[in-house]
């Protein structure tokens, strides 16, 4: 992991669905329909430069409320048919997590990195950051690496 300040916001585009980690974590989980509905809808250019993103936002408290994920994408080209929400990533100080491999494992485990990281139940270990709770996001690099940006304070 790396501290890395985004010097740019970003512009994503995509659909969302509000949801909590116990949901996420039973059979209630929103998320993977959440990408499938993207998958399914958008056509993404990957040869053209374009990005995948995973947005997390308006969180309700800390990781134990809820939260708003937009599945989405750097693009432009959508379907006029699609009723399209955006999201700007603001500028600012993230802590990165980083993995290599195969979809959607990689996801998983940066995901896990990020929870041993900053849920730590012994206080002798405290994180050396704090999250900020604001925005998060996961870049997909291509569809061996992900990136997982948490905002810090």
């Amino acid at each position: 992991m790396e501290v890395k300040y985004l010097s740019s916001p970003i512009e994503i585009q995509g659909f969302s669905v509000v949801t909590n980690n116990h949901a996420e974590f039973s059979s209630q989980g929103k998320i993977p329909a959440l990408w499938q509905r993207f998958d399914n809808a958008i056509p993404v250019n990957y040869k053209g430069g374009e990005r995948v993103y995973g947005v997390y936002f308006n969180y309700e408290s800390d990781h134990t409320g809820d939260f708003s994920v937009l599945a989405g994408f750097d693009g432009s080209s959508v379907p006029e048919s699609l009723a399209i929400e955006r999201i700007t990533i603001p500028s600012g100080k993230y802590l990165v997590f980083s993995k290599q491999g195969d979809m959607p494992q990689i996801a998983i485990d940066a995901w896990s990195d990020v929870w041993s990281y900053f849920v730590q139940e012994d206080t002798q270990r405290r994180a050396e950051y704090e999250r900020a709770f604001t925005v998060d996001f996961e870049h997909y690099v291509n569809g061996n690496h992900i990136d997982v940006y948490i905002a810090i304070k």
